[in-house]
């Protein structure tokens, strides 16, 4: 299988750093199908010696041996690394920290790379450069000519996928509909089958309300929006549901659903990052490559100081690599 790679994300933020520590943090069963950076190489060696890291980084093209003790990156962007300040993103790095997505996947595309494992950029630096995405997942959907494509937060213990993901709380109710639902149930649905490698998944749905209404008590989304979407489904998922909110997760928790599938964004991003906080990984649904992600920002803030966890990445790069050997099966 061709090695993954890693886009090293904003060169200013914890990217560099997180990428240093996986590697070397790598077993020597891991080492040896250990993934290519996508980024600079100058950043890395300056992110090294701040680390004081024993593995090194060293240039790589498509074709040539990763070495153990390396960091093998495709130099996509020389910056003039001692220049730069933590934290501080310029034109000049987010304009490096697109091309190295734009790169991935035209690798990835190609055959070249198995899965891109994405480390976080900054939504508004991009944006003030002059590329407008609202993020990491809209710029994949373009690169890819993708139209449908879902969020899911997937970890050892639960997995959440979204109706609605960055919308206010005031307009979630009226972005609902039942075909939407239906859409997201049955993509989560395939990938559990195809990424996950379960036969029959069991996906619970949760209701928007508290109590999912109350019988149309408290709201009657349940009743005329995601009941008609439970009835519509004719997949080879196991679908139950509306379940209520408070209740639904402590069940997914336990074994009893691989999957919840929620109606915005912070009713499946609270429990899972209860759980989840440092290992999390993000996975794009839809998309015709493997992309997993670091579940965690920049981090702008702590960028530099050396004490990122670079454990979502680790997370992030063994479940990449589960996909795509369950999709080449």
């Amino acid at each position: 299988m061709q090695p993954a790679a890693i886009t090293m994300g904003c060169p200013v933020g914890v990217g560099p750093e997180i990428i240093l520590r996986l590697f070397d943090n790598l077993t020597s069963e891991e080492a040896a199908a250990a993934p290519v950076v996508l980024g600079d190489l100058g950043v890395l060696a300056r992110t090294a010696k701040l680390l004081g890291s024993k593995s090194t980084p060293v240039s790589w093209q498509h074709g040539r041996e990763i070495k153990p003790g390396t960091v093998p990156t495709l130099e996509l962007s020389q910056l003039a690394a001692e220049q730069l300040g933590w934290g501080k993103p310029t034109k000049a790095t987010s304009l490096a920290m697109a091309a190295y997505i734009r790169h991935a996947v035209q690798g990835t595309l190609a055959g070249d790379f198995a899965a891109i494992v994405t480390c976080p950029i900054s939504k508004k630096a991009l944006n003030e450069a002059g590329i407008h995405y609202p993020g990491h997942t809209e710029m994949l959907a373009e690169l890819t000519n993708t139209s449908r494509y879902r969020m899911m937060m997937a970890g050892t213990r639960l997995r959440v996928v979204l109706v609605t993901i960055h919308e206010p709380l005031a307009k979630v109710s009226g972005l609902l509909s039942a075909e939407g639902i239906v859409d997201c149930i049955s993509m989560t649905a395939d990938a559990l089958r195809q990424d996950f490698a379960l036969a029959q998944p069991r996906i619970a749905v949760a209701g928007l309300n508290p109590h999912s209404g109350e019988q149309g008590m408290f709201g009657r989304e349940e009743i005329e929006l995601i009941e008609p979407a439970l009835r519509q489904y004719k997949g080879h998922a196991v679908v139950t549901g509306p379940w209520p909110p408070d209740t639904i997760f402590h069940k997914a928790v336990n074994g009893e659903f691989d999957a919840v599938v929620c109606m915005y964004h912070d009713q499946g991003l609270i429990p899972f990052k209860l759980l989840h906080f440092k290992d999390g990984v993000n996975v794009t649904l839809g998309l015709p490559i493997v992309r997993t992600s670091v579940d965690h920002g920049t981090a702008y803030d702590i960028a530099g100081k050396g004490i990122a966890d670079a454990s979502s990445l680790h997370s992030a790069w063994q479940m990449a690599r589960e996909i795509a050997r369950n999709r080449t099966r």
